[in-house]
């Protein structure tokens, strides 16, 4: 009797190892399945599956401001746009505002400064992608240049610091606007989420907190806009510096 007991105890203690693993499993394995909210329109990608760039001006040396523009000009290229946001805040002459760096090129330096806006709340960050198509965002005080960067933006504030809400956001905020921003997950995949009606900071933050990011990066608000034809979401309109786009070959 007391040799079956022991073996009844151990099969006790073996099934309940086995549903903690699971359970383990099933909500830091799955947080990329967490049910979006429809209060924003939302986009994940793979960088290192799809093909994502940020654009500035064309071939000609012309900004190009708006989603629509920027659609005709991918295909020029035989490309067919995927998926296009706003991707950072702009001086009044739609040049980038901060760091922006284009196919390795550094066309506006990254900005160390202080001042007033939102570009300046602390602590503001980074978006880059690499020549080996990984994605990073980043705090600016933490960014250190290297050649394998290709493309970059610098906006602000960050959303999400080291999987936490930005502390100096306020949940019962009345500064509401629609906004947009850009986290990334624990697996390298990015996530793009824009407001479909006014929100604060915090509810923006908590969002992508929700959704498994581990660092996120407010890119703007009320000017802001999404195309997302796969979801219905299309504004082609804008009058923008930098916009992300997402494209796949039309051919």
């Amino acid at each position: 009797m007391i040799k079956n007991s022991i073996s009844f105890s151990n099969i006790k203690k073996h099934n309940t190892f086995y549903f903690i693993s699971l359970l383990f499993l099933f909500c830091f394995g799955c947080k990329e399945n967490i049910k979006e909210d429809d209060r924003f329109v939302t986009f994940r990608i793979d960088p290192e599956k799809q093909d994502i760039q940020l654009y500035w001006k064309n071939n000609k040396g012309e900004i190009m401001k708006s989603i629509d523009v920027l659609r005709n000009n991918v295909e020029t290229q035989h490309k067919k746009l995927v998926f296009a946001m706003n991707g950072g805040m702009f001086e009044p002459d739609n040049s980038p505002k901060g760091l922006y760096i284009e196919d390795f090129k550094i066309l506006k330096p990254l900005d160390t400064l202080q001042g007033t806006g939102n570009f300046y709340l602390e602590p503001n960050g980074v978006l880059y992608l690499t020549q080996n198509n990984s994605a990073c965002i980043i705090e600016t005080r933490q960014y250190q240049h290297n050649k394998n960067i290709r493309f970059a933006t610098q906006s602000g504030p960050m959303l999400i610091i080291n999987r936490k809400i930005n502390p100096i956001f306020q949940k019962n905020s009345k500064n509401l606007n629609i906004r947009n921003g850009v986290g990334i997950l624990e697996n390298g995949k990015l996530v793009f989420a824009m407001s479909k009606k006014e929100i604060s900071f915090y509810h923006l933050a908590e969002y992508f907190k929700n959704l498994g990011c581990k660092e996120a990066l407010y890119l703007d608000g009320y000017v802001s806009r999404t195309y997302l034809p796969e979801k219905n979401w299309i504004q082609k309109d804008g009058n923008f510096g930098v916009m992300i786009g997402v494209t796949e070959s039309s051919e």
